[in-house]
């Protein structure tokens, strides 16, 4: 055969790669502007979780003595080191990276799956993938959008934690950042191959939630075992990568490699197998249903699309309840001995004794959590109605209220469950004061519950802002967290309707701000409903 025969073939060859990610940079801006609030709002608060580090840092151990202290505490302390990981030196810069690498990095993961699932399964759920793919956009290039659109979202991040941590060092601060945001982009990749998997954005999302909790599960057991992060089973985690990149502590660049890796592989196989399937189709097709119906109501409809989210977040809740608990008298007896982290202990969890003190505190932590579950459970409301499902069930004997009042049982009973099995997480680890810890858990319930009615308020007022919701989440957190870290004017903590809960256990019961809470909560998520009962649905 000729060479001006081979030139088409080649010419197709060369253009067969370009028109499989035709339209790539159109679907990139578009996922860019529906993320214009989720992703800068996740961002600033992973960023300002790590970047307040420092101070808070400077404040418990000020000086060399005390932080050479916490390391030789830290060698004997196995279940510190799994909840948090170990500590490779003892300068500022190395502490941060301990205290708050694992969970930044877990942050970055659930920001970046979220993108991915988005912008690919759930557009081809709702059936606006075929309407777009009808058009001249290739094949792979939704999926390119979503990985990129994480891609900016992680590299935003990394640039914000290099900025801010470059005064503890350049070159720990670089190798911080680029290790969270490879933990995002080794997520982002793993969601990229579940979606292919599966033909449900919601089990898209808890599939791959749940290999982040493994590897939340490897990199604890591996470093309660080893205070070295040598453990074999740290090495099978990502975020056992992540501390063993020893930012600020001679730092292992050649661990990135490892991220690179994995980001590499698992892009290749995620795009092989969307070469490999139709549009809304997937390799693990879900069973068909009974021929016959079995949901007799919209709040057995509700149970039905919202029972897995519930149950992958009460095991994490319970989970998390069972280790905090198991080191209570560990992290007690860690900072008896140091009167910054006594004070801060009082400051998140009330002036009661140090166990109670860092009880109530790791009690508002899950609160504060919570919020994250009732927004995300509120919302769902607005994803059935922007993707169409909402308009045929109330085409039927069914009326907004009833329908919505659904999805806000699951949604607000929801987050009670969460509480109660927290407090029944705590009692299994700890195995004291049983009574105390449940209630010092229920008592967030009203704080998470007027988080959930500014969602509902939101979505029925502004159903186009309702993803405001995340921002007022991310808000709350941010105040809980890192406000008593700073030591931040009572005015500004009390900006948090966490604020103004009781420091329970150990502090005295304080019913009126309870009250009041819960009537605020009401009288929002009253306002939401009534405003959605007034206005047009989207269709």
């Amino acid at each position: 055969m000729t060479a001006a025969a081979l030139a088409p073939e080649a010419r197709d060859a060369r253009t067969g790669g370009s028109r499989q990610l035709a339209g790539t940079g159109i679907l990139l801006r578009f996922a860019l502007r529906r993320d214009r609030v989720m992703i800068p709002v996740w961002v600033a608060v992973n960023a300002l979780m790590v970047l307040s580090m420092p101070k808070s840092l400077t404040s418990l151990y000020g000086t060399a003595a005390a932080r050479a202290d916490l390391l030789r505490q830290l060698d004997t302390n196995a279940s510190l080191r799994a909840l948090i990981g170990p500590v490779f030196d003892d300068s500022l810069g190395a502490l941060t990276a301990w205290r708050i690498g694992s969970y930044a990095g877990a942050l970055a993961a659930v920001t970046s799956l979220l993108v991915v699932v988005r912008h690919t399964r759930d557009e081809e759920e709702s059936g606006r993938q075929e309407l777009v793919s009808s058009g001249m956009v290739g094949r792979r290039a939704p999926l390119t959008a979503g990985l990129l659109a994480a891609l900016v979202a992680d590299a935003a991040l990394a640039l914000l934690v290099v900025a801010g941590l470059a005064g503890q060092g350049v070159l720990g601060a670089l190798a911080f950042g680029l290790g969270i945001a490879c933990v995002g982009m080794v997520f982002a990749t793993a969601a990229a191959i579940v979606v292919q998997l599966t033909e449900s954005a919601r089990l898209a999302r808890g599939l791959t939630a749940a290999v982040l909790g493994a590897a939340f599960v490897l990199r604890a057991a591996g470093d309660s075992a080893s205070n070295h992060g040598s453990s074999v089973l740290t090495w099978l985690s990502p975020l056992g990568w992540l501390e063993n990149l020893r930012a600020f502590a001679g730092e292992r660049w050649w661990v990135l490699l490892l991220f690179a890796a994995a980001v590499a592989a698992q892009a290749a196989v995620a795009y092989a197998l969307a070469g490999r399937r139709d549009t809304g189709m997937s390799f693990l097709p879900t069973r068909p249903g009974p021929a016959r119906g079995r949901l007799g109501s919209a709040a057995a409809l509700a149970w039905r699309l919202q029972r897995g989210s519930v149950l992958g977040w009460s095991t994490g809740f319970f989970l998390a309840g069972v280790v905090y608990g198991g080191m209570t008298d560990g992290a007690a007896d860690l900072v008896r001995d140091n009167k910054q982290a006594r004070d801060l202990f009082a400051r998140m969890g009330g002036q009661s004794g140090i166990t109670d003190a860092f009880l109530a505190s790791m009690v508002g932590i899950m609160g504060l959590v919570a919020a994250l579950y009732v927004v995300s459970s509120v919302l769902r409301l607005y994803g059935e109605e922007t993707s169409g499902r909402a308009e045929p069930v109330l085409a039927g004997a069914v009326g907004r209220l009833r329908w919505a009042a659904g999805h806000l049982t699951i949604a607000f009973g929801g987050a009670a469950l969460l509480m109660l099995l927290t407090g029944l997480g705590f009692a299994v680890g700890y195995r004291k004061e049983v009574g105390p810890i449940l209630g010092a858990c229920l008592v967030q319930v009203p704080a998470v519950w007027v988080v959930g009615g500014l969602a509902v308020l939101l979505y029925g007022l502004l159903p186009r802002g309702a993803t405001a919701a995340w921002g007022v989440a991310g808000a709350v957190l941010l105040i809980g967290w890192v406000g008593p870290a700073l030591d931040v004017p009572q005015t500004v903590l009390d900006l948090s309707p966490f604020g103004h809960l009781p420091k329970l256990p150990g502090g005295p019961m304080e019913w009126g701000p309870v009250l009041v809470l819960l009537v605020l909560a009401v009288a929002l998520a009253g306002a939401g409903l009534t405003a959605l009962r007034r206005r047009d649905l989207t269709t």
